[in-house]
């Protein structure tokens, strides 16, 4: 399979897809990364700590934190293809959905604050349908 470059296909064939689930952004030491109940969805270590994003159950923590939704846009994108995550940054902001990008080898996983993922996906499937 191969990664896609080209802007509009990759906007065209994005197919967004809502994966089940409630997600949290959580800042860990090197030694609570150890201690997790299962493994995360994604883990970048930073100078801070480790950010890690892990299913809302597995948050053993009782703070109060924002829950996310994850959306996957199932094309195979390049990671050096240029301007797909801002034309696609761009259309959520201007329907005021926030959203936090993971760009991983094969597909982009978008997190939208829970409640907006199906607001989220009308916006995607629209700009697919535009290109």
């Amino acid at each position: 399979m191969k990664a896609e470059r080209d802007l509009p296909k990759l906007l065209s064939l994005m197919s967004p897809k809502l994966r089940g689930g409630e997600y949290v952004f959580r800042s860990v030491s090197r030694r609570e990364l150890g201690e997790l109940p299962a493994e995360p969805v994604m883990v970048f270590e930073e100078e801070e700590g480790y950010t890690v994003i892990v299913p809302r159950q597995m948050d053993q923590r009782e703070t109060e934190t924002p829950v996310w939704s994850m959306i996957t846009l199932t094309v195979h994108s390049d990671l050096q293809a240029v301007g797909f995550i801002a034309a696609v940054t761009k259309a959520l902001a201007a329907a005021q959905i926030s959203v936090n990008v993971v760009s991983a080898f094969y597909h982009d996983h978008l997190f939208v604050p829970k409640g907006r993922e199906k607001s989220a996906l009308a916006v995607l499937e629209s700009l697919a349908k535009g290109s």
